[in-house]
Order: C-alpha cells, then sequence, then structure tokens
C-alpha cells in the first residue's frame, strides 16, 4: 500500500486545472508554464483531466516537479470507475490510476470521487470499492455525491466512520450539499460557479462568505480545500485569488 497523504492542517486555495487567461497575466506574470506560473501564487490544483483520460506516471513526476515542495495536487478519479462502473468491478482500474497518480510522490494531497448524480448509495457496492481503493493508496478521499440518498444521518455516519470527507458543493444540488459532511479530518469545497454552473463568476458579497467559512474551517485545525470549477469562462483563476489569506 502506497502512502502519500499530507495530514498537515493547512488552507489550500485553487482552480479545476491551471490554464491561465490572458487577463489574468499581470496576477499571475511570466516566466515559467502556466503551472509553474500558477504554483508560484496559488498552493493547490484539482487535475479533472484525469476523469476523461489517463496520464502516464512520468507526466505526474513533471508536474510534480514543476511546483514548490509545499504544493499539493488533488485528483479526480476516472470515469470509468465512478459512472461507467459504478463503483463495481474496478480492480484493474484503480491498480492503473494508482499506478500513474503516485507519480506525484509527497505533492499528491486528496483524491476526489465524484458519482452521477443518478447513483444512489449501495452500502455493499461502496464498502467493497473503498477497501479495493484504500488497499492501494491512503491519500484522503473527497466525495461529492449528487443522489439524495447519500445526504442523510446513517450515510453520513458511515463516511466518518470510513475517514470519508463529503465535499461542500456550490451549487448545491440537494439539501445539505452545500457544507462539508462525513469525516471531519478534512473539508473540501468545491464551487462550480452559480447561478450558471462553470460559467458564473461569484460576486464579491458570495466570495467573503466563503472566505469566512474558509477561515472558520482552518481556526479549527481541519485540512482544508477549496476548487474553484467556474473555469469555462475563466472565472476561476479570479475568485481563487480573491479568498487567498
Amino acid at each position: 500500500m502506497i502512502s502519500s497523504a499530507d495530514n498537515s492542517a493547512d488552507l489550500r486555495i485553487g482552480t479545476a486545472g491551471w490554464s491561465i487567461a490572458s487577463r489574468y497575466a499581470d496576477l499571475i506574470p511570466a516566466p515559467g508554464s502556466h503551472l509553474e506560473r500558477y504554483a508560484r501564487h496559488l498552493n493547490a490544483v484539482e487535475i479533472n483531466s484525469s476523469f476523461l483520460k489517463p496520464h502516464q506516471h512520468k507526466t505526474y513526476e513533471r508536474w510534480a516537479n514543476a511546483t514548490p515542495a509545499h504544493f499539493r495536487f488533488a485528483v479526480k478519479l476516472p470515469k470509468a470507475v465512478s459512472h461507467d462502473n459504478a463503483l463495481a468491478d474496478c480492480g484493474a482500474l484503480l491498480d492503473r490510476f494508482v499506478g500513474e497518480v503516485t507519480g506525484l510522490g509527497d505533492r499528491l494531497g486528496v483524491l476526489l470521487l465524484q458519482l452521477p448524480p443518478k447513483q444512489a448509495f449501495d452500502p455493499k457496492v461502496f464498502d467493497v470499492f473503498l477497501e479495493e481503493l484504500r488497499g492501494r493508496i491512503d491519500t484522503p478521499i473527497a466525495l461529492e455525491p449528487r443522489h439524495a440518498s447519500w445526504f442523510t444521518a446513517e450515510v453520513d455516519g458511515r463516511l466518518k466512520e470510513r475517514r470519508i470527507a463529503r465535499v461542500a458543493a456550490d451549487p448545491a444540488r440537494v439539501p445539505g450539499a452545500g457544507e462539508p459532511g462525513g469525516w471531519q479530518g478534512l473539508a473540501y469545497y468545491r464551487w462550480h460557479g452559480a447561478p450558471r454552473v462553470y460559467y458564473s463568476d461569484y460576486d464579491d458579497a458570495a466570495l467573503a462568505a466563503l472566505r469566512h467559512r474558509l477561515s472558520e474551517s482552518h481556526r479549527r485545525k481541519i485540512p482544508t480545500w477549496c476548487i474553484f470549477d467556474n473555469t469555462a469562462a475563466s472565472a476561476a483563476l479570479g475568485n481563487a485569488m480573491a479568498v487567498m489569506p
């Protein structure tokens, strides 16, 4: 089993991907690649491209080597695992994914598991999947379920027992989805843009309220991540910079 957990109570803020739109050139200036420039100003990033396609171990190594020692990556599990196989019979898929993502070494901070909106909670399937995943790697897991069956006291208790943090998502698809849940050893905020998902820029009031929530979580010594996924119109980077302490 491979260990790559970073257990410090840090506040980590970033975006889904590290592309730098031209409008941010003055905030995040050259020289360097986009990732090198990004990592000089933010301390975390979420790799979403792993959801749709694999990356070689050496690619993850190259990304890790482009960042400073304090920087951390969250990596989204493949669609083949979460959507196509619905968490069942994933041994070979997990072997491949873990073999690739461990190229990040100690820069790997969180694994993100996002489930499709139609996927209801099945305790047997989930427990077997978690055993398979944890048998290969012990990186902290942030789970973003989107079916109402996951948002019950019973499921929340199971997540706590199994040390799985439930994502606080915006916009919240179901009641309770906007607040962190499950294991309290990690808080993971994913803000997708509202009212138009993936596009909308958050206003000053929303960002100020979020900044307060992040500060409170950090004050309680909970490792806290905030990732902006409103990247379609390049709003994410500006929002992330605005909530940096």
